[in-house]
């Protein structure tokens, strides 16, 4: 049986976050085409995970055998979410832009399932390869030639990441200017933002269904 992770971080809920409708989006498509497929939803705003202490970063270096009882409480919590992302065929994450950067509740699951040796840096790793799905959403635009193109951080972050450390296979859906309403002087470009929001939409419509092919082929 298919399995998607879909996990938010937005701290707004429902359709007053871009990315929670396009993740949403996303995964009605994906359950078109399995079915029968299991979500797993976690939701980082609302159910945040602890970011990553000494004894969690430490117990996932030493042998469980060597565990002190807070290490093996921490590295527990670690497994949970590690295993979550190890039996996905397919995971789609939203990602909106805050302060230029990641939500920190995202940066903060991102620590806990990252173990080298593992999820990372291991050829046995059962993540690498995953498609992956992510929906930076963000007020303005830092597009290429924008003003704000210098300081568009999330998607060089997060590429390095789902690359580089996961080896898995992501693929970016970028809905800008979801503020453009709301910030005087901005109001010529609403239309445009609602352009972004639409094709964003249409964009995870299709990426669920490719992400699927393998699982129906």
């Amino acid at each position: 049986m298919a399995t998607l992770l879909h996990i938010d971080s937005s701290a707004f809920a429902g359709e007053a976050s871009t990315s929670r409708a396009v993740t949403a989006a996303y995964r009605g498509a994906w359950l078109e085409q399995n079915p029968s497929g299991t979500v797993v939803h976690r939701d980082l705003a609302a159910d945040p995970v602890a970011h990553i202490g000494a004894d969690g970063y430490l117990a996932g270096a030493i042998d469980p055998a060597a565990h002190t009882p807070e290490q093996a409480a921490a590295f527990a919590a670690r497994l949970d979410l590690i295993e979550e992302l190890e039996n996905a065929d397919a995971v789609v994450i939203g990602a909106p832009m805050y302060n230029f950067t990641v939500p920190s509740s995202l940066k903060a699951w991102l620590d806990q399932v990252i173990l080298f040796g593992r999820t990372a840096g291991s050829p046995d790793s059962k993540v690498a390869g995953t498609p992956v799905t992510i929906v930076s959403s963000r007020g303005g635009s830092y597009a290429k030639g924008t003003p704000r193109a210098p300081h568009e951080y999330v998607l060089n972050y997060l590429e390095s990441v789902f690359t580089v450390i996961l080896g898995t296979k992501p693929r970016f859906i970028v809905p800008e200017l979801t503020l453009a309403a709301s910030i005087p002087g901005m109001e010529h470009l609403v239309p445009v933002g609602e352009a972004a929001r639409t094709r964003a939409l249409e964009e995870a419509a299709e990426a669920a269904r490719e992400a699927s092919t393998p699982l129906a082929a």
